[in-house]
């Protein structure tokens, strides 16, 4: 476990490089090394380094490492140079295929680029760029790296991004392991690394090449029987845990849940083999009832003779925690930050142990359909993908930072990237049902003989099986805040990400973005494609055009892109308005309104990660009647625009609905089926007002166009701002 860092193209790169390896030093304890352009030094602490007088000092790479494996003092150099942070489990076996020799695998893997660089005889970018993301997949492991090579820096992270990797642009070309290194060095415009990107950065001209790098499908199906796919899938799960074991003793972050367990039960199986020595961890709040998760992990640990330590904290030692935590993971997102606690009080309880890794159940959920919403999916598997899509954004960030924040280096089997790849494949009933999900994980609970208890307790989120997120909402209220984010806010008060929002003028592009708000990130632009295509498979277009109105009563700037709105071909036009707001505001990510169409929501996130863009669908698989209610209990005023459905006539469009109309769409739900949000495309709407409008939109002229007796649509032909109050 390490930090890797670098400055290339800047006049400050030495001083940099040693502020920012300072803020991640305890990613590394044991040894500091830089390099320049035909210089290297190492020391044990920044203070002790010697570099030369005359050095060229505007291109700096620099590391800093706590040794897991053999050591070799980082950055490595043979012809170019390498600073990694990598866990690289296949690494012996890359050797003998190759015909090389390393210490380690950080030896190993420039050994591996240097052989596949050397025999490729084509000398284009984009054929060594290829070349390396060849020779990368066939790496077993995590990593994140940047190699130097004349004049081109190589900067790549494994493809689910499990080790972090931050980059920016504004001064040249910098990286480092965690955003808050480059942050404390002045840079604004830092970026996660999208896994499915690779860059190289050009030192002679100042250019940055991005290469897509291929993911993981979900086609084609697995056809086999249920027995064959079950016996594969433990055979997978139990390397996936026995290559992750160390030469040391170690701790599983342990819930008494069913993913936890099955890792603890595994490794138990497994230390029947010399040498293999862990013990299980699990935190929680003293609270007067015992927290669900220290309960069952108890009970579970004296069942099955593994060794647990409980960590319990008081309420006052919560908030004084929450001030370490929600800084580092650098994001006021509740239930991150609920997770996030957590696991860092586990390992503060690791750490005083001793111990150097630490297992997660991480990742079952997202790949085995885990949570409630994927019991309304009408796609389980594409579901489960856009999951381990985004996954590096949600949690694996969190998730490194709290542990090596305590000197621990995290491992999840369930996001082995042999398993993620079975697993997308395997039949939607062998993961879901109406009554349970994660099926195929419980099966092979109760095939290793684990009790019923375990192989079918509900799933319950860390945080509140923990009761850290009640903790969080009592010092809320004790503190006066009104919101747990508001609250969260005083120890980070800068914004989580910049945001573009796809923005429709209809309710549900309003609300998704109003969630994101609420949940401190900034949305500093809105997009809007205006289909010419009234029919379009994308795009809204009902008065579309008065878009440019509600920015300006919300004051917030608008992209707008036409598009002819021919199919998949309006993609194209809306993956420019997305790079225009990518380059003229700086957003990270982008928010869509989406609620249940696969159709939208796939391309949308296809596009994004094609940008290197993070994609938010807050609403997504929400219910449908919750949405309604809450978008009027918070505030939202809106119209149907048009309506098209058998139930609905003309009397619905052009007024506010209220939550008569709701109660009205709901027996229309329950009798003809009817969508009650309208994601069927039985109705559209306008939003006149909401919390986060500073004027409301008035109505002064509009025409009601009936062309059936199920269908209308609204004409909205004049229309101004007014204050609100």
């Amino acid at each position: 476990m390490c930090g890797i860092t670098g400055f290339f193209n800047n006049d400050n790169a030495f001083e940099l490089t040693l502020r920012s390896i300072g803020t991640m030093k305890d990613r590394g304890l044991d040894c500091i090394g830089i390099c320049g352009q035909d210089w290297f030094e190492f020391a044990k602490e920044t203070s002790r380094l010697n570099i030369p007088k005359d050095s060229y000092m505007n291109n700096i790479l620099g590391h800093c490492l706590h040794s897991m494996v053999d050591f070799v003092r980082q950055p490595i150099t043979i012809v170019g140079k390498l600073s990694a942070n990598c866990e690289i489990y296949n690494w012996r076996e890359l050797g003998e295929k190759y015909g090389l020799t390393a210490i380690n695998d950080a030896e190993m893997l420039i050994n591996l680029i240097e052989l596949k660089l050397q025999e490729n005889n084509d000398v284009s970018e984009d054929s060594i760029l290829q070349t390396i993301d060849d020779l990368l997949a066939e790496i077993i492991g995590v990593y994140a790296f940047a190699y130097w090579r004349g004049d081109k820096v190589y900067v790549a992270r494994d493809i689910i991004g499990i080790k972090p990797l931050w980059y920016t642009t504004s001064e040249g070309f910098a990286f480092a392991s965690e955003k808050k290194a480059l942050a404390g060095n002045g840079f604004a415009d830092i970026k996660e690394l999208n896994p499915r990107e690779m860059l190289v950065y050009g030192l002679q001209d100042n250019s940055l090449q991005r290469f897509n790098r291929e993911f993981f499908s979900i086609v084609p199906e697995n056809t086999s029987s249920f027995d064959v796919i079950k016996n594969d899938f433990m055979e997978l799960l139990e390397n996936a845990i026995s290559i992750r074991i160390p030469d040391e003793k170690f701790g599983i972050l342990f819930s008494g849940g069913l993913d936890s367990t099955v890792i603890a039960y595994l490794c138990k199986k497994l230390g029947k083999e010399p040498g293999i020595d862990f013990t299980c961890y699990t935190a929680g709040l003293d609270d007067v009832q015992l927290p669900p998760d220290i309960e069952h992990a108890q009970m579970l640990a004296e069942e099955l003779g593994l060794d647990i330590k409980i960590k319990k904290v008081t309420l006052e030692e919560v908030e004084e925690y929450l001030k370490a935590v929600v800084p580092l993971v650098e994001d006021t997102n509740v239930p991150k930050a609920g997770v996030a606690l957590t696991m860092y009080v586990a390992c503060v309880a690791a750490r005083m142990d001793g111990i150097r890794v630490m297992f997660s159940g991480s990742g079952a959920d997202e790949l085995l359909a885990g949570y409630d919403r994927h019991k309304r999916s009408t796609d389980i598997n594409r579901d489960c993908y856009a999951d381990i899509l985004k996954i590096y954004e949600k949690n694996t960030y969190r998730d490194d930072v709290v542990a090596m924040n305590n000197n621990i280096e995290l491992r999840v089997p369930y996001l082995d990237k042999r398993f993620v790849d079975y697993c997308l494949k395997i039949p939607p009933k062998y993961k879901i049902s109406a009554e349970q999900n994660k099926l195929i994980l419980r099966e092979t609970a109760m095939s290793l003989g684990l009790p019923e208890k375990v192989a079918l307790r509900k799933k319950q989120a860390a945080q509140y099986g923990s009761r850290f997120d009640k903790a969080i909402g009592k010092l809320t209220k004790r503190a006066g805040h009104s919101t747990k984010t508001g609250y969260l806010k005083q120890f980070y008060a800068q914004p989580n990400l910049k945001l573009g929002v796809l923005f429709s003028s209809g309710k549900d592009s309003n609300y998704a973005m109003h969630i994101m708000q609420e949940q401190n990130y900034a949305v500093e632009c809105l997009i809007t494609i205006k289909s010419q295509n009234p029919d379009s498979y994308m795009f809204h277009t009902p008065n579309i055009g008065l878009a440019q109105l509600q920015a300006e009563a919300m004051g917030i700037p608008l992209i707008e892109e036409i598009t002819p709105g021919e199919k998949e071909k309006e993609l194209e036009d809306m993956k420019n308005a997305i790079r225009r707001a990518r380059e003229e505001f700086g957003i990270e990510g982008v928010v869509t309104g989406a609620l249940y169409s696969n159709y939208q929501r796939e391309r949308i996130e296809k596009v994004c990660d094609e940008l290197g863009l993070k994609a938010f669908s807050p609403l997504w698989h929400i219910d449908q009647e919750k949405e309604m209610r809450q978008l009027l209990s918070i505030g939202f005023d809106f119209i149907f625009s048009s309506i098209a459905a058998y139930g609905l006539d003309k009397s619905w469009v052009g007024r506010r609905i209220g939550e008569k109309d709701i109660d009205r769409l709901v027996r229309l739900n329950e009798k003809i089926g009817l969508n009650i949000a309208g994601e069927g495309g039985e109705f559209e709407s306008f939003v006149l007002d909401g919390p986060m409008y500073h004027k409301r939109i008035e109505i002064k002229e509009l025409e009601v166009i009936e062309l059936d007796e199920y269908t209308a649509k609204v004409i909205i032909k004049d229309a101004i701002l007014v204050d609100k109050y």
